[in-house]
């Protein structure tokens, strides 16, 4: 009786035993699925979304006028007279500075009264030469008949012919001091400096009593310069530059003008680059109207070069984006590889981006509207590379 109370007991212990082993695979199971479906549900996602893109080219530029030009001094000499400032508007033609003349009239005056002394001995070789022409053909008359011996006909000749050429030389004279003459004048006329062009006086660099030394180096007085355009000197890295043309459009910011965008288009790409820092950049000169002379030279702006730009499409955030396929690329645009959520997990893809930013990317073809894919990297990781927390792979950041 007793041994089998014992083993009834230890049947209902060993049952009861298996059914807690049971209900705690039951449960564990449960758990593993309930976290398994809380982690996914905790994995970020992004959805491909409905708008606008535009992929650019950014750059840091300097504003200048498009026409202007420096006005200096061509000859030396102390500054007389300047009647115009800074900010004045002139017009072609207009008297700008006067330079001391007084030097340069008192040489015109010397070779003008050297001119005339050569003139006056000029008139005195000419009848000297009228003499000896006379005294010559009359002797040559006499020498048919032996009237004059042959010394005396030889000695006239001689003096004929050495009339001619003092003549000569003196008209040579003449003509060296009129050239001379002509450059005191010019040198004259250039102590009256006046403006080349329409325009505003945009610098002024000398005063009134300074001296202009014009031996070495051409002095510069003032600038003018036309303010109805300017011109952005733009400096752009050489791995961009080969993404912009002629005729691109581009619009760009300045400081203090708010979100004010001012419009325009790339005239010339300078094919000589400037190294600053080992760094190569070449510089693109964009024209823009400025009729409300609200631009300035010398202002800074950010530029913006619009490589092309779409409205209401198809987006994707880049850190959705991995690893890019070349051998994939075809019309439909670029190739990357994507993860995306379906009802069996995450999945793998292949998507064809056109525009792309530093934020979004334009999809073609590959996923639709809603669909949502795992991030690979964070934003701030995209531009600079980094792995992630997690391990994400960094292969795939799109290059901008």
């Amino acid at each position: 009786m007793t041994i089998t109370n014992n083993r009834t007991f230890f049947y209902k212990r060993w049952l009861w035993l298996v059914f807690v082993l049971l209900l705690g695979l039951v449960a564990g199971h449960q758990w593993l699925e309930h976290a398994a479906q809380t982690d996914q549900e905790a994995q970020p996602t992004m959805e491909v979304f409905i708008g606008d893109i535009e992929e650019n080219v950014t750059a840091q530029g300097k504003l200048e006028p498009k026409e202007y030009v420096d006005v200096g001094a061509q000859v030396t000499g102390q500054l007389q007279k300047l009647y115009v400032d800074i900010g004045d508007n002139v017009s072609a033609g207009q008297l700008l500075v006067e330079i001391d003349p007084r030097v340069y009239a008192a040489r015109v005056q010397a070779n003008e009264a050297n001119i005339k002394n050569l003139q006056a001995q000029l008139a005195g070789q000419m009848a000297q030469e009228v003499f000896a022409r006379q005294q010559f053909e009359r002797n040559r008359e006499l020498m048919k008949s032996k009237g004059v011996s042959e010394q005396d006909f030889q000695n006239s000749e001689f003096n004929f012919k050495k009339a001619v050429a003092t003549a000569d030389s003196i008209r040579a004279q003449i003509e060296q001091v009129q050239s001379t003459l002509s450059g005191d004048r010019a040198n004259l006329g250039f102590t009256k400096i006046y403006a080349p062009m329409d325009g505003t006086v945009v610098t002024r660099t000398a005063r009134v009593g300074q001296t202009l030394n014009a031996n070495q180096t051409t002095p510069m007085i003032l600038q003018l310069a036309k303010l109805d355009a300017m011109t952005v000197r733009a400096q752009v890295a050489e791995a961009d530059v080969m993404r912009l043309k002629p005729n691109l459009p581009v619009y760009f910011t300045t400081l203090g003008a708010g979100e004010r965008r001012w419009y325009g288009t790339i005239r010339q790409i300078m094919p000589s680059p400037e190294v600053v820092n080992n760094v190569v950049l070449y510089n693109v000169l964009v024209d823009v109207d400025n009729r409300d002379r609200q631009l300035m030279s010398g202002m800074s702006t950010q530029m913006f070069f619009v490589l092309g730009s779409a409205k209401q499409v198809p987006l994707l955030s880049i850190a959705a984006l991995g690893p890019r396929l070349p051998e994939a690329d075809n019309e439909k645009g670029r190739a990357y590889r994507v993860k995306l959520w379906s009802g069996d997990g995450v999945q793998e893809t292949i998507v064809h981006v056109g525009l792309l930013n530093r934020r979004f990317a334009e999809i073609r073809d590959g996923v639709s509207v809603g669909t949502k894919l795992q991030p690979l990297l964070k934003l701030e990781d995209k531009a600079s590379g980094k792995k992630k927390d997690k391990g994400y792979p960094t292969a795939g950041v799109p290059r901008l």
